[in-house]
């Protein structure tokens, strides 16, 4: 009869057994298991003494609710390098490809504009409505309206706010702004229905990171004085291409006047002091924490809207043009500037 072989002793291993709860035994931290950089954020796992999952740090670091390593600082601040933030960077402030192409479509259709390159392309005798111009005060208007509202920007940046940097307003991308309606969409219905410039409200400022009143009114009266001073140097490009004593049809010209029309309208307008125009962060910067303030901005767009129907009245309209080319009148040496704007405003609304 064979006799029974005795129980086999279980094989042993130097590993430890899964079952065995290595990484749940005291004083066993499980996520110095974890390997360097795993999370892609700095500065978890540096002290042994701080809890998982959770906010707080026995260094003085960041308090309950915040992730450890990430800075406490809002988006978009200066933080040292290490904090979570990239530091500022001259690319920030680069203009954007996009806007580099508007800027070429613009220059070309001037070009086209300049020679009157339709008649040519049109056979001998056919009537033929520009095409070409308008397309050329429309872009040019973009242009002018990304500047504007990149000098808001610029000026909110320097005055504190620091969210704006790397944004398509500081690099000039007015087909990525975060409020593309009130900055892109709005100032071209405007142009192109009542013939009269108007910017959107500069909802891109973030005005409780600008500290003091004064900077936040030197940010409000950025955006004006930009337009003011596109509006001057166009009117000097068409003196100097026009003399005093001369008239020109050119469409180029008229197209340049009508913009210098169009900038010097938006920077008187924009100084009321109505919500979603400049002159109100203006009045809101005197307020200061007026409660009816915030109601207010919250409602801009509204007030945009608004001020733009006023304006579109016919009484009302020949009032503010009457008005514009009065101070052309004062102020240049050529009395036919607002003819030659006025040719300009024909050509945009060509189906009128």
């Amino acid at each position: 009869m064979p006799t029974p072989e005795p129980p086999q002793k279980a094989e042993t291993t130097d590993v430890p057994e899964p079952e065995r709860g290595a990484d749940e035994a005291p004083g066993v931290d499980p996520w110095e298991r974890m390997p360097e950089g795993a999370l892609n954020r700095p500065g978890l796992g540096d002290s042994e003494d701080e809890p998982t999952g959770s906010g707080a740090r026995s260094d003085g670091g960041p308090g309950a609710g915040e992730d450890a390593g990430i800075s406490a600082a809002a988006p978009g601040d200066d933080v040292a390098p290490g904090g979570g933030a990239p530091a500022p960077s001259w690319i920030d402030f680069l203009p954007s490809p996009v806007f580099v192409l508007l800027l070429g479509l613009t220059g070309f259709a001037g070009w086209l504009s300049w020679g009157a390159a339709e008649l040519d392309w049109a056979a001998e005798g056919t009537s033929v409505t520009p095409l070409v111009p308008p397309l050329l005060i429309l872009l040019g208007w973009i242009v002018s309206a990304t500047v504007h509202e990149f000098a808001h920007a610029l000026a909110a940046y320097l005055a504190g706010d620091r969210s704006l940097r790397g944004s398509a307003y500081l690099r000039l991308n007015p087909f990525a702004y975060q409020h593309a309606f009130a900055g892109l969409v709005l100032p071209s219905l405007y142009l192109g229905l009542g013939a009269l410039g108007m910017n959107g409200p500069p909802a891109q400022v973030d005005w409780e990171r600008i500290p003091t009143r004064g900077r936040r009114i030197v940010v409000a009266l950025a955006g004006p004085l930009t337009s003011l001073l596109l509006s001057a140097v166009l009117a000097v490009v068409v003196t100097v291409l026009v003399p005093p004593g001369n008239d020109t049809t050119n469409w180029a010209i008229a197209a340049m006047a009508f913009l210098s029309f169009a900038n010097l309208t938006s920077a008187l307008v924009n100084l009321l002091p109505v919500p979603g125009l400049d002159g109100f962060e203006v009045l809101a910067a005197v307020a200061g924490r007026a409660r009816w303030v915030p109601a207010a901005r919250r409602n801009a767009l509204f007030g945009s809207v608004a001020v733009f129907a006023v304006l579109w009245f016919p009484g009302v309209k020949e009032v503010v043009v009457n008005l514009v080319y009065g101070l052309f009148d004062l102020v240049l040496p050529n009395p036919v500037f607002p003819g030659i704007a006025f040719y300009g405003e024909l050509l945009l609304q060509f189906w009128a």
